[in-house]
């Protein structure tokens, strides 16, 4: 029977969980945006047809250019979260990391009678933590100790050696959740893809910044929002595209500049402390629409808290915002 893990022992120390295994190549800013124009292919002419396309994501975006838009908005940018926000993904990733440890015969020296199981109550824990899989694995093998597997032929000592464990597990888990993806099952989170719509036709900036693998972020945007609208997002950054996973604010801030958008001219919505932590460490307003899993954390700054998205219209978000900025 697979070992459960225990409740982590104490908080991670944050600032040492940049692993070097998480890609320090920085993306250009051409392959950042996502906006409307001949760059891009059709949704028409896309491979769209070989992705199942979630009843949201069906439905065509309205164009912008068929609103009257007199109107300011005091937010300039609505930056959107991915897990968390636009799909409820923390138990699909757990039972993905779950199978790449039994893929690969992955054990620890604290349960070496069987392969490694996070259980949901620790990876809850774990994920409220610790932004992205690499550092999270980083961390608890460095916790637990490093592994057996089928990877190599011992526990790794040498850092390329770490690396490489790290980077075969993270790399299988991610095409196991793809997979998932790629089934068609996994709907959007109530409101999100309306809100995306609403924002976009009042003339603010729509981005998305997830802390995830950049090939399994763009699989679920595609899949749930629509390519169109996956495709006219004004920016798109994900773990890959910086060093620092949040809770530091790089991606934040890395979104700001290419928006060309202040950072306190942003609104983000994440579903955890550390996306929230990310967002005001930019200086960016931050709302919460929590999960399962991060509704019992601490989100005093933030300044609304939401079950989902599903009753919350655009111009509740702007009330929220500006009140907000008249009380800081």
């Amino acid at each position: 029977m697979a070992v459960t893990t225990s409740i982590l022992p104490r908080l991670p120390n944050l600032g040492r969980l940049s692993s070097s295994t998480n890609s320090d190549r920085r993306v250009s800013s051409s392959r950042l945006f996502f906006q409307q124009g001949s760059q891009f292919p059709s949704s028409r002419s896309s491979s769209s047809t070989t992705i199942p396309i979630s009843a949201a994501a069906s439905v065509a975006p309205e164009s912008s250019s068929s609103f009257c838009s007199d109107r300011s908005s005091p937010i300039h940018a609505l930056i959107f979260d991915c897990d968390g926000v636009i799909l409820e993904s923390e138990h699909l990733h757990r039972e993905a990391y779950n199978e790449a440890f039994i893929h690969f015969d992955v054990r620890c020296p604290s349960s070496a009678a069987a392969p490694l199981v996070w259980s949901p109550e620790f990876y809850d824990e774990l994920q409220n933590h610790i932004g992205g899989g690499k550092p999270k694995m980083r961390w608890y093998f460095g916790e637990h100790g490093w592994p057996s597997s089928t990877i190599l032929s011992k526990p790794p000592m040498e850092d390329d050696e770490k690396n490489k464990l790290i980077d075969t597990i993270q790399d299988w888990k991610t095409e196991n959740y793809k997979d998932t993806i790629k089934s068609g099952t996994v709907k959007p989170r109530p409101g999100v893809v309306r809100l995306m719509d609403s924002a976009r036709a009042a003339g603010i900036k729509v981005a998305v910044c997830s802390a995830a693998t950049k090939s399994s972020v763009i699989l679920c945007l595609q899949s749930l929002i629509g390519i169109e609208r996956f495709q006219d997002l004004d920016c798109f950054l994900a773990g890959d595209d910086v060093k620092e996973k949040k809770p530091d604010p790089s991606i934040y801030l890395a979104a700001s500049k290419i928006l060309g958008v202040e950072s306190n001219d942003c609104l983000v919505i994440e579903d955890s402390v550390i996306g929230l932590q990310a967002a005001t460490q930019a200086g960016m307003q931050c709302i919460i629409t929590y999960t399962s899993s991060t509704a019992n954390q601490n989100f005093e700054d933030a300044i609304a808290k939401y079950q989902d998205l599903s009753n919350v219209r655009l111009e509740d978000l702007e009330s929220l915002y500006i009140n907000s900025a008249t009380t800081n």
